[in-house]
């Protein structure tokens, strides 16, 4: 994407009503308003918040508002070029259950209050194999701490990947640390039994990974 073609889309964005790009200083001095108000403030109703974090284009987050209208859903990255596509998309729409928010995930827990939010997908991240990416790896033990900060108690964790790599560490992490793994499947497509959501809506690149004959994996996990 050209550079001209970046800054256009930045200047959409601030003009999208469903997009909330903060400061860093808004963020790190806990000064964003709509932590603990994004129902009331932002959303304007009480339906439970799911968040999609690494929301590249917004996909996901658009699909899972179309097919649950019962829900709020936030899309959250630090690349808005990319979500620009969604956030346009849920505008032409008139999707009010759907909304963007510009920001990197490690500071997701000064954006959000304890137990503000139901539920967290996390969608194709970066399976970061090099050990000293590690601690960008978003089923790390840190990033699950900060999940833990902002989730109700039974709020599910949703990780849908084609690196089996990361479903198997995220396996192997969270039976180390105890937590419950409700569901977890190495090929989503070949189980007739797996749930709607991760069979029924798929990203450009899932296509195309599907293609190429990767598996899709899928683990459901709570972090009680």
């Amino acid at each position: 994407m050209g550079s001209k073609n970046k800054l256009k889309r930045f200047r959409e964005n601030e003009t999208f009503k469903n997009v909330v790009q903060p400061t860093r200083e808004e963020v790190f001095k806990d000064a964003l308003q709509l932590k603990g108000n994004w129902q009331k403030k932002f959303f304007k109703n009480e339906n439970p918040i799911v968040l999609e974090l690494g929301c590249g284009k917004g996909e996901y987050s658009v699909n899972l508002a179309r097919k649950y209208p019962e829900n709020n859903f936030l899309g959250i990255d630090i690349k808005g070029a990319r979500f620009w596509r969604g956030a346009k998309t849920a505008l032409e729409e008139g999707l009010t259950n759907v909304g963007f928010l510009r920001i990197q995930i490690e500071l997701i827990e000064h954006c959000f209050a304890k137990n503000e939010v139901d539920a967290i997908w996390i969608t194709f991240p970066d399976p970061q194999i090099k050990y000293k990416r590690t601690k960008h790896r978003l089923t790390n033990p840190e990033f699950l701490d900060r999940y833990k900060a902002i989730l109700k108690p039974e709020g599910a964790i949703h990780l849908k990947t084609d690196s089996e790599f990361m479903h198997g560490y995220t396996l192997g992490l969270l039976q180390g640390m105890g937590y419950e793994i409700e569901y977890a499947h190495h090929d989503v497509y070949g189980n007739p039994h797996s749930p709607e959501a991760v069979r029924e809506i798929q990203t450009f690149y899932e296509k195309q990974y599907l293609e190429e004959g990767k598996k899709i994996t899928y683990t459901r996990f709570n972090l009680r």
